[in-house]
């Protein structure tokens, strides 16, 4: 599977994600709009993928690398914290992302 197009859909995701916390439940037009854009923008990346690898490959990747992009993004723009357990998890994800990749 190539990584660019999942990737690229995930970022869209997680950084639509940023913008839907400051949209404030959809109550802010420009953020809300920025979230409607990238969560579609990101949607539309997702299926191009698709059309070269397997639904559950390429679905799981997406969410996976969508969680660590926005585990970093969340502490980098909302200051929220780190646990081990939270770094476990999605390492978690890393490995299971990882062992979808060999099949």
């Amino acid at each position: 599977m190539d990584w660019v197009l999942p990737f690229l859909a995930a970022a869209c995701f997680a950084v639509g994600g940023i913008f839907m916390k400051y949209a404030e439940g959809a109550s802010r037009p420009l953020p809300t709009l920025a979230y409607l854009a990238l969560f579609s923008l990101g949607a539309v990346l997702q299926s191009q993928a698709l059309r070269r690898a397997d639904l559950g490959v390429v679905y799981i990747a997406v969410l996976g690398l969508e969680a660590v992009l926005a585990l970093v993004f969340s502490g980098v723009f909302f200051r929220e914290g780190l646990s081990v357990a939270r770094v476990t998890a999605v390492l978690l994800i890393l490995v299971g992302v990882a062992l979808l990749r060999r099949t």
